[in-house]
C-alpha cells in the first residue's frame, strides 16, 4: 500500500466568534488540539489551516465545528472540555460533543452543573426517562452529584415536593456503638458527603429551613423501613453496601409521583465477606429488563475529578482483570487487609 499523502484544509471561523474564546488564553486550547492530533495546525486571523492525513484532518475539522458550537451557545470552553470533545470524536459516538457539553442541569450562584462526558449525559437522560435508575461506576464519575442536581432541579420545577437522600451506615473499620456522641452525631459522618453536595446546589442559608420543614431529608437507610414515599425524588447512595434485603426494602418504598436513583461502586464494598451478598450486585440480575427501570454503567472514561483519578481507576481495573485471569481467583481486597505481625 502506498503512503497516504497529507492534505490541507482551511477552516474559516465566523467573525461573531472570539478567537480567544475558541483557542483559549495564550492559545491553550489550540495547544491541546496540537498535542492530541497528528496534524499541523496554523492560525492566521480567523482562518485555521490544517495539514494532516485525511482521517486526522476530518477529526480536526469536526473538533473546531464542535468548539464553535459550544462558544456560540454562550458556554465557556476549558482544556478539559476540549480533551473530552476529542475523546468523543475519536470514539465516533452518535451524539455531538457540543450537545453533551451544553446540557445545563442546574445553576446556582454563578455555577452551572452539566454532564461532562457522554456517559454522564446518558445517565442524566435516563433519569428524565425512567422512574428507577441505577448508576454503577467508580469514584469521581458524578453518580451521586448529578443525581442530586437532577433532584434539586425537579424540586425547583415542582415536579416533586421533597428530596430524600439516604445511605447505608456501614462501618469502615469502626463500630457505631463505640463512636462518641449521640446517635445523630454517630451517623452524621456517613451523611456528610450528601450535605457537602447540597451546599453546591442550594443557597446554604436555606438548607436548615428546608431540612427542618422536611422538604429535604438526609437519613440512614434504616430510617426508610415501613414508609411509602410519594411525590419525592429519592436517592440511595453507596448502594454497594446494602444487603439484598435492604435493597428490596428500599425499592418497595417507591410511591406515586416519585423517582428513585440508586448509585454505587461495586469495587468498593465494605460489607463483611467482601460483598458476596451486596444488594447492588444482586439487583441487576433481578430487575434487568423490567419496564421503567434502567441501569447505567459509568467507567474510568467518565471520571471528572483530577485527570490522575481516571488513570488510577483504569490501572486498578487492568490489575484486577489480570489477577483474575492469572489465578482464576478473586483479587485480594487491599482495602481490607490488616497488617501482619512484625518479623525480626
Amino acid at each position: 500500500m502506498g503512503k497516504i499523502t497529507p492534505s490541507q484544509t482551511k477552516i474559516v471561523v465566523p467573525s461573531s466568534i472570539s478567537m480567544v474564546s475558541l483557542l483559549g488564553p495564550r492559545d491553550e486550547f489550540l495547544r491541546v488540539a496540537e498535542k492530541e492530533f497528528d496534524a499541523e495546525i496554523h492560525v492566521r486571523g480567523n482562518e485555521i489551516t490544517v495539514v494532516a492525513e485525511p482521517d486526522e484532518r476530518i477529526l480536526v475539522e469536526q473538533l473546531f465545528d464542535e468548539l464553535v458550537a459550544v462558544v456560540r451557545s454562550g458556554h465557556g470552553l476549558t482544556s478539559d472540555a476540549v480533551e473530552r470533545s476529542i475523546a468523543m470524536l475519536r470514539a465516533r459516538e452518535s451524539e455531538r460533543p457540543a450537545d453533551v457539553l451544553t446540557l445545563n442541569i442546574l445553576s446556582n450562584r454563578g455555577k452551572t452543573i452539566r454532564p461532562k462526558t457522554l456517559g454522564q449525559k446518558h445517565y442524566v437522560d435516563a433519569i428524565d426517562e425512567h422512574t428507577v435508575v441505577f448508576s454503577v461506576g467508580p469514584a469521581g464519575t458524578g453518580k451521586t452529584y448529578l443525581a442530586m442536581a437532577k433532584a434539586v432541579q425537579a424540586l425547583q420545577a415542582k415536579q416533586v415536593n421533597r428530596i430524600i437522600l439516604t445511605r447505608p451506615a456501614v462501618e469502615a473499620g469502626e463500630r457505631l456503638g463505640f463512636l462518641p456522641g449521640t446517635l445523630s452525631e454517630k451517623i452524621d459522618p456517613y451523611l456528610r458527603p450528601l450535605y457537602d453536595a447540597l451546599h453546591d446546589m442550594i443557597d446554604p442559608d436555606s438548607i436548615p429551613r428546608l431540612l427542618t420543614a422536611g422538604t429535604i431529608e438526609v437519613a440512614p437507610l434504616a430510617y426508610m423501613r415501613g414508609r411509602t414515599l410519594n411525590d419525592a425524588f429519592i436517592i440511595l447512595d453507596e448502594a454497594q453496601n446494602t444487603s439484598p434485603e435492604q435493597m428490596k426494602m428500599f425499592l418497595t418504598r417507591l410511591g406515586f409521583g416519585s423517582k428513585m436513583v440508586v448509585t454505587g461502586d461495586i469495587t468498593q464494598i465494605d460489607l463483611p465477606g467482601g460483598g458476596t451478598y451486596s444488594g447492588l450486585k444482586v439487583v441487576r440480575e433481578i430487575l434487568t429488563g423490567l419496564d421503567d427501570v434502567h441501569f447505567c454503567s459509568l467507567t474510568s472514561q467518565d471520571v471528572v475529578r483530577h485527570k490522575l483519578v481516571g488513570r488510577i481507576v483504569a490501572a486498578y481495573d487492568a490489575y484486577e482483570g489480570r489477577s483474575d485471569s492469572d489465578t482464576g481467583a478473586r483479587p485480594v481486597d487491599v482495602r481490607r487487609r490488616k497488617p501482619g505481625p512484625l518479623r525480626p
